[in-house]
């Protein structure tokens, strides 16, 4: 039987050796004094991993446990137990025929299809993990508030993530979330209007910096052209030059442009394709820039060609 002392600190010790290390026995689950191998404790929880590992770092600790990690956004944290009737299992001492079964509420359900929704098309969009994690938040909060009963779970999950993109600064556009999802355009648009309206959030506004690094790096541009994409792009945007134009076609053609100046030059339909704009969007949007490229261009930029010998459109 262990012989235990407990000093002020609560820690369990050796009466004979109070100051000895203690060393644990896993195997036998004892607790025992260096000094005189009094056992002081027994019955000790082993907390290592309930499996063998094979690594060849054997002084690292492996904390790995059974099970997956909880989940916070379902309803009791996704380790709900259901007692359920069932006559065909031999009955207990009292005459009753029960059987433990683990089970989900149609709630959690939908929303661990939402989770692995989101989390497919983060990861087919490259997404750093907290973006989807809001998604998921999102998508909580508007299932939750029952407004949007009768819409499409998977159009509601794709707007989350789009919005959950903007708010943390990294937008996506709705071509780039319709290309990893099954839902239209027009479909995340109206739900994404939804949810801002029935959570009374909101985003930032959109600007062709958010994405010119983005396509510029997509389309092997150097940072030469990159830096006066962003330049034409937003002077254009100051001298009210393409007033009712997207962001995204904007800085299409402003990428257009700076690379038709230099080297490194690219056709409307690559960056369109690139940009998830038609190449007529970036022709239109080019030619009412064109007449004031002049201006447009930064003065340190390196031309390739003169601008007047910049296509027309």
């Amino acid at each position: 039987m262990a012989s235990t002392s407990r000093s002020r600190s609560g820690q369990v010790g050796c009466r004979n050796h109070p100051d000895a290390h203690m060393i644990e026995d896993y195997h036998a689950g004892d607790m025992v004094c260096s000094e005189c191998g009094l056992v002081v404790g027994d019955r000790v929880i082993d907390v290592g991993s309930e499996w063998r590992t094979f690594s060849n770092d054997k002084n690292s600790k492996d904390m790995c446990r059974v099970g997956a990690s909880e989940n916070p956004l379902l309803g009791g944290g996704d380790l709900s137990t259901m007692i359920q009737f069932d006559k065909g299992t031999a009955p207990d001492a009292f005459g009753n025929n029960f059987k433990n079964r683990r089970t989900l509420s149609s709630s959690d359900r939908t929303l661990l299809g939402a989770i692995k929704e989101i989390n497919t098309m983060g990861d087919r969009l490259n997404l750093p993990r907290m973006i989807p994690d809001r998604a998921n938040t999102l998508f909580k909060q508007v299932h939750e508030s029952k407004s949007l009963k009768g819409r499409s779970n998977e159009a509601i999950a794709a707007a989350c993530l789009y919005i959950a993109c903007r708010q943390e600064g990294v937008p996506r556009t709705f071509k780039e979330i319709c290309a990893v999802s099954k839902i239209s355009k027009k479909d995340i648009g109206r739900v994404f209007k939804l949810i801002l309206k029935t959570l009374e959030t909101s985003v930032e506004l959109i600007t062709t910096g958010d994405f010119m690094s983005r396509f510029c790096s997509n389309l092997n541009l150097p940072q030469s052209v990159q830096k006066a994409a962003t330049h034409i792009a937003r002077k254009a945007m100051d001298l009210d030059l393409v007033s009712g134009r997207s962001p995204i076609s904007v800085a299409a053609a402003a990428i257009y442009m700076a690379s038709q100046a230099s080297e490194h030059k690219k056709a409307p339909k690559d960056i369109g394709e690139i940009a998830g704009v038609a190449e007529v969007t970036i022709r239109q949007s080019y030619k009412l820039m064109y007449p004031k490229a002049q201006v447009l261009f930064p003065e340190d930029f390196r031309f390739n060609i003169p601008i007047e010998k910049l296509p027309t459109n």
